[in-house]
């Protein structure tokens, strides 16, 4: 049996796993053989593992902080900030870990509390470096849906599912995320329903869009014009609807000829 085409934002977060992934490997092999933070004198194979295992379970970690974070700032607003925040989440549970790595790897046991302190610059400078690397490669591309090419068998746009009966059959232009909701806006009007904004982009295959904002969805039919003002750019929808666009998004619909 095939297996269903892995959806554009599935791949996303696909690349965005294994892009951390290799940063953490790769920074762990550096700090190994340059010696980091006073390791120099271990033996090069001990040395190694601890890196790596440290970095890796850094990179999970900071992965999953990396996706509740994302929820209340918008990083491609306001990266720093994003930084700055994922660098706070991230420290204190990683002192921890790196506590813990340090005593097994090179002393067999743990370390003694008193030691905690000592470990929170290193880590803050090694969560720094590798968070800002990962969120300045991760500002790649908007998630895009794509309709069904008119030589496929129609496959079924599983958000429809969900519009609210006064809702159905109408055309979607746009969806908005508002707390733990989305606004759906029609030709037919608007409703709210209790969804993320990330699982309706993955359902919303199969019509043609694109994610232009952290809070928004647009339907590329629906576009009717786009304004400029202050760096930014908005988005004119049939209705009057008005949809903003994040700057990572702009020069990439852009180049998609959206305007």
């Amino acid at each position: 049996m095939l297996k269903a085409a892995m959806t554009p934002l599935a791949a996303d977060r696909r690349r965005t796993f294994l892009r951390g992934l290799i940063v953490a490997v790769l920074g762990g092999v550096f700090l190994a053989t340059t010696g980091a933070f006073g390791t120099a004198g271990a033996a090069f194979g001990p040395r190694l593992a601890y890196w790596v295992v440290v970095m890796v379970l850094g990179g999970l970690w900071g992965h999953l902080c990396g996706a509740w974070v994302s929820r209340y700032l918008d990083v491609d607003e306001r990266p720093w900030r994003t930084i700055a925040a994922m660098v706070v989440v991230i420290t204190g549970p990683l002192c921890v870990i790196v506590w813990a790595a340090t005593g097994l790897f090179f002393a067999q046991r743990l370390y003694p509390l008193g030691v905690l302190p000592q470990l929170v610059v290193p880590v803050v400078v090694v969560t720094a470096a590798v968070t800002t690397l990962n969120v300045f490669l991760g500002r790649a591309r908007p998630v895009q849906t794509h309709a069904t090419p008119p030589e496929t068998a129609a496959r079924p746009v599983r958000f429809l599912d969900r519009l609210p009966m006064k809702l159905r059959g109408a055309a979607i232009r746009a969806v908005q995320a508002e707390d733990h909701y989305l606004r759906i806006h029609t030709d037919r009007g608007s409703d709210l329903i209790l969804m993320r904004l990330s699982d309706a982009v993955e359902e919303l295959e199969g019509l043609e869009g694109a994610q232009t904002h952290r809070s928004w969805w647009v339907a590329r039919d629906a576009v009717r014009g786009v304004e400029r003002g202050d760096g930014r750019a908005t988005l004119t929808l049939d209705g009057g609807l008005s949809a903003p666009v994040s700057r990572r998004y702009a020069r990439m619909l852009r180049d998609a000829e959206w305007w």
